[in-house]
């Protein structure tokens, strides 16, 4: 593939690497300049994926790096921030013998040994008692960290315990009770599994009803921070249109959190899964549903609730396929008038606004960004990103985009519809999932504006034929994380170098002067 970084202007790029070692993929993400058909400039994302067993080409240990170049041109690279991380991976180390020395004269290699033996005792003693003083120091140091750690645990476990206990939200339950709910959390209740672990449904017999328990586990990146966030904010709300989280149970490092059961599970198995099909009229009012959920998150509460991480996975649907908002773990108050938060990155790639992803700011426009990219999902039917189809397709706001400019939106429609749906519906829900997925977020549309105009009580935006390019953004004030959240993270041995672009825990940012 061709890159264009734009060196002369001095543009931002950013670029992103990731290898999971269980499924052989190395994955590339990089941003690059291209000219639209109008000959204006705007970045765009690229990415490859390869399928190499990395064993076979690398050494056991390796030292991660970067460099620059600018071909005939003379340029001064500059790292604005990048991050490195890797899953745990035990490490073999393997001794190899060395192979049986020539024959020698005897006499020659007993006299040599004899003069050797002193000084190679001396340093061998040497050698290895620091070596042992410096293990000794390093176990202890690990051991006095973890035995550490696990006191600040128990500090917190007893201030949320406090806490949660004194709200009048959700109740607390035992991890008996929850075992007992779960048969054991037994593998044929498990409703899914992702990165933060498993959910299982369980049957709690003093409400008489089912539930959904999601249960943390102990290696996901959704730790104890992410678990305390989603009892706080959403235990304190009710709304038709979010999940409601029944209880709460911390016990002995395990961390679980009981919800509302929903029979049909989520969104994106009738879209993506086959799990079942769902007529334009149910489509439409979930995409509404959605959206008055995410209204009543910006608007609705004494804070302003930023999200964080909506996308298709998120929405849930209830018996009669009424959409709920669910997975609170990433979201973050704000004040109403504030409107924004500088924080680390998280969120899942192709529901994140270039704007949030590189300056780490999150908005309402970036929540309302990943609203109309699920909108689009729910009319076209297919992911926010599918490497599967060809290039020009791979992007599905980039797609759309370029057939609403060519008056072919209508051909972006789910084909498994098979044209059985409202003509003027569906386009107005992907007009307005292009408007709220702008590359510009000064154009991103209200929240409320975006339903007003979903329920025809105000005109369809015109938008440029042509896709815009998103601004220029200012550095971010601090160095970045990015965490895959949902079923993205957490998966086994893996390692990644990344940028802002990717959603992992690693980035690289990088500007020619």
């Amino acid at each position: 593939m061709a890159w264009s970084g734009d060196i002369p202007n001095a543009k931002i790029n950013s670029a992103s690497i990731s290898y999971n070692s269980s499924s052989k993929n190395l994955s590339v993400a990089y941003t690059t300049f291209v000219n639209d058909t109008a000959g204006i400039q705007k970045q765009v994302i690229r990415y490859l994926n390869y399928v190499v067993d990395l064993k076979q080409y690398l050494p056991d240990w390796v030292i991660v790096g970067f460099s620059a170049a600018a071909g005939d041109r003379i340029a001064l690279s500059e790292i604005i921030s990048w991050n490195f991380t890797s899953t745990s991976i035990v490490d073999e180390i393997v001794h190899a013998t060395d192979t049986a020395p020539a024959t020698r004269n005897p006499d020659t290699v007993e006299q040599k040994s004899r003069n050797n033996n002193i000084p190679r005792i001396a340093v061998g003693l040497g050698v290895g008692g620091s070596i042992l003083v410096a293990g000794l120091a390093l176990v202890w140091f690990i051991f006095r960290r973890k035995r550490q750690a696990l006191k600040n645990d128990e500090r917190s476990m007893v201030a949320l315990n406090d806490e949660f206990e004194r709200g009048t939200g959700p109740r607390k339950f035992l991890y008996s009770e929850l075992a007992r709910a779960t048969s054991n959390f037994d593998e044929g209740d498990k409703l899914g599994e992702g990165g933060f672990g498993g959910v299982y449904r369980g049957f709690i017999k003093d409400l008489n009803t089912y539930v959904a328990v999601k249960r943390v586990s102990k290696g996901s990146k959704q730790g104890l921070k992410e678990y305390a966030a989603e009892v706080r904010i959403i235990g304190q709300l009710r709304h038709r249109n979010l999940v409601q989280l029944i209880g709460w149970c911390h016990e002995n490092g395990d961390l679980l959190l009981v919800y509302e059961f929903m029979p049909h599970g989520s969104l994106d198995s009738y879209l993506f899964k086959a799990e079942g099909f769902l007529n334009w009229e149910v489509r439409y009012k979930i995409a509404l549903g959605l959206a008055s959920g995410v209204l009543y998150l910006h608007e609705g509460c004494e804070q302003c609730i930023l999200h964080r991480d909506i996308k298709s996975s998120n929405v849930m649907l209830d018996l009669n396929f009424n959409v709920k908002l669910g997975d609170f773990g990433l979201a973050r108050l704000v004040e109403h008038e504030r409107g924004s938060l500088t924080t680390i990155v998280a969120g899942t790639r192709g529901y994140m606004a270039l704007d949030y992803v590189v300056t780490g700011k999150a908005s309402k426009e970036s929540d309302v960004y990943s609203f109309g990219v699920v909108a689009l999902e729910i009319a076209c039917g297919r992911r926010s990103m599918d490497f599967d189809l060809e290039s020009k397709r791979i992007n599905l706001v980039e797609w759309v985009w370029q057939l609403y400019g060519e008056e072919r939106l209508i051909e972006a429609a789910d084909p498994k519809l098979c044209g059985d749906f409202d003509e003027k519906q569906i386009e107005c829900l992907m007009i307005v999932g292009l408007w709220c997925a702008h590359p510009d977020y000064n154009f991103r549309p209200p929240i409320l504006q975006a339903i007003q105009v979903l329920n025809f009580k105000e005109q369809l935006p015109i938008l440029p034929a042509i896709m815009p390019m998103a601004p220029s953004f200012a550095r971010p004030v601090r160095p970045l994380s990015d965490t895959i959240s949902g079923s993205e993270i957490g998966l086994p041995k893996s390692s990644n170098i990344s940028s802002k672009l990717a959603s992992s825990s690693a980035n690289y940012h990088s500007s020619p002067l």
